[in-house]
């Protein structure tokens, strides 16, 4: 890639707060997630979400309403999404490999062409979700909370939470214990006020969830 075309980071220490940069109407992303795009030069929307809807080319024909609902892109807060990461959106694209063929014939074969198209739903990518360099989601898979995705993955099935994938779908371990997600998931310390998190960051900087949990029942439950 030639760097003096590179608008969009000027460094690979630069990232992009995706709220900030958004525009496309069907994907809705959380606070602090960013994307960090310099080895491929493009804003997150150019660069890693691809097919869907109500991007800057299809803007008109989505605000016409011809193609009604679609599958939205949905990211949580604190998420962090290397470069070259890729959503495949828009389901099925019309390609269906249970009928004979798989190419979507479309109107020139004549009026009464069924269409092929079948959505997938959205895709949910949850939060503090780390997605390495080049990986690719592909449409309607869910993420769930803390899990890391390794560069370079094709991830087809849905990811539990605080798991670590990479390739095709292998799960290398869990982050926590049972007890401990268990924890994080009841504390959803993302929905904390920033005031809280500072009072906890010697916490959030460690691995001692069970201490993070003490301090969550003593200043944050109600």
């Amino acid at each position: 890639m030639n760097r003096a075309l590179n608008m969009q980071f000027k460094t690979w220490l630069e990232s992009q707060k995706l709220k900030d940069t958004i525009t496309n109407p069907n994907i809705e992303v959380g606070d602090y997630s960013y994307y960090s795009g310099y080895y491929h030069g493009k804003s997150f929307e150019d660069q890693a979400v691809r097919y869907l809807l109500g991007d800057q080319v299809t803007q008109e024909v989505w605000q016409s309403g011809v193609f009604g609902e679609v599958d939205k892109l949905i990211i949580g807060k604190f998420c962090s999404i290397a470069s070259g990461a890729t959503f495949m959106m828009a389901g099925n694209q019309g390609h269906r490999i249970d009928w004979i063929s798989t190419f979507p014939f479309g109107n020139a074969f004549g009026d009464d062409v069924p269409s092929g198209f079948k959505r997938a739903g959205d895709t949910v990518i949850g939060n503090d979700v780390w997605i390495g360099s080049e990986a690719m989601i592909m449409p309607g898979v869910n993420i769930g909370n803390g899990a890391v995705i390794g560069s370079r993955s094709v991830i087809t099935k849905d990811v539990a939470p605080y798991t670590v994938v990479v390739a095709n779908n292998h799960v290398v371990k869990q982050r926590f214990t049972p007890e401990q997600v268990e924890m994080l998931t009841e504390m959803q310390w993302w929905d904390w006020s920033e005031q809280q998190l500072k009072q906890a960051m010697q916490l959030m900087c460690s691995g001692d969830v069970e201490q993070l949990y003490h301090y969550y029942l003593e200043y944050i439950k109600e």
